[in-house]
């Protein structure tokens, strides 16, 4: 088949739902590579507790946007955003070649697919630590005289977002809501989501999952990465890695850190299904379906056929 106009395949789902093991399969057969959406596989080092695809997985499939970042490095949404829409535009220039956006990390998602307008600030520690030591009631009261527009559509609680609010406003001396919005990319977008039906068996992959990381050594990564970036380090408060840092540290036993885990994905997993959902484009299919690599090419195939009839 003739790829003679740019299109995206994106995959997403909430975590463990299998859109790493999908979109090797369909990169497979594309003859094509995979782009990362997950905001912490960016990292190196941290590769057992975000479920890095292996180094075999990567030899039989190019990856990008994986291991692009030192953990003493922050990566922003804004700096995400234009290293996947450059790494889109190089495969756009391959005539045969059909870019796979895969993750869970819904605002990289948006990013691409709705084009988001970013503001390029990066994060300012020091205002930060000024901000957060005031009551939230206090900085969002700031935010509704600085920028009403962006106070309206954050929650009064959400001091993350009014945090980024002010620090936005007062790098840049330009409220948030007038750098915002989205310009949608030009080429056409099939959207797949991954969930398991009923919601209740994505529970079991959470545990097979975490489970296996235990077993390709993920206490040791922890420890060796505490021991090279100090266990403050923002990362290494993240899902799974916490817990397991409460077990190094004599607090709670292995199985307690696992049941936790297990606990805080399935929330979290919760919490991406709910972001996913809103996208009204996206086609679903269930992970524990029988065939579903070939259900799912059958779609991409009409999807590819639609727009290249031409």
């Amino acid at each position: 088949m003739n790829y003679r106009s740019p299109v995206l395949i994106a995959i997403v789902g909430p975590t463990a739902a299998g859109k790493s093991s999908l979109a090797l399969e369909l990169a497979k057969r594309l003859e094509t590579m995979v782009l990362s959406a997950d905001s912490r596989q960016v990292y190196r080092g941290f590769d057992i507790g975000t479920a890095k695809p292996s180094p075999a997985e990567r030899q039989q499939v190019p990856h990008r946007l994986i291991d692009i970042c030192d953990p003493t490095e922050t990566l922003t949404v804004a700096e995400y955003q234009r290293l996947v829409q450059h790494e889109i535009s190089q495969i756009h220039t391959q005539a045969a070649a059909i870019p796979l956006l895969v993750g869970g990390t819904g605002l990289y998602i948006d990013a691409v697919t709705k084009g988001l307008r970013i503001p390029p600030v990066p994060p300012q520690p020091e205002l930060r630590s000024q901000l957060q030591a005031l009551d939230q009631p206090q900085i969002y009261a700031w935010l509704q005289q600085l920028d009403p527009t962006a106070a309206a559509r954050i929650h009064p609680h959400d001091k993350v977002r009014t945090l980024r609010a002010l620090e936005v406003y007062y790098v840049t001396g330009q409220p948030i809501s007038a750098q915002q919005g989205s310009q949608p990319p030009p080429y056409p977008i099939l959207s797949i989501g991954l969930d398991c039906q009923p919601p209740e068996r994505l529970r079991t992959r959470i545990a097979q999952r975490t489970q296996q990381m235990i077993e390709q050594g993920f206490v040791d990564e922890v420890k060796r990465l505490s021991a090279q970036y100090g266990s403050d380090h923002p990362l290494l408060k993240t899902l799974g890695y916490a817990e397991m840092q409460h077990y190094i540290a004599g607090a709670i036993g292995l199985a307690d850190a696992i049941a936790l885990t297990v606990q805080h994905t399935c929330q979290f997993a919760k919490r991406q299904r709910t972001w996913f959902r809103k996208i009204p484009q996206t086609e679903w299919f269930d992970p524990n379906s029988e065939n579903l690599t070939a259900t799912v090419w059958t779609r991409v195939e009409t999807f590819l056929k639609a727009e290249y009839k031409n």
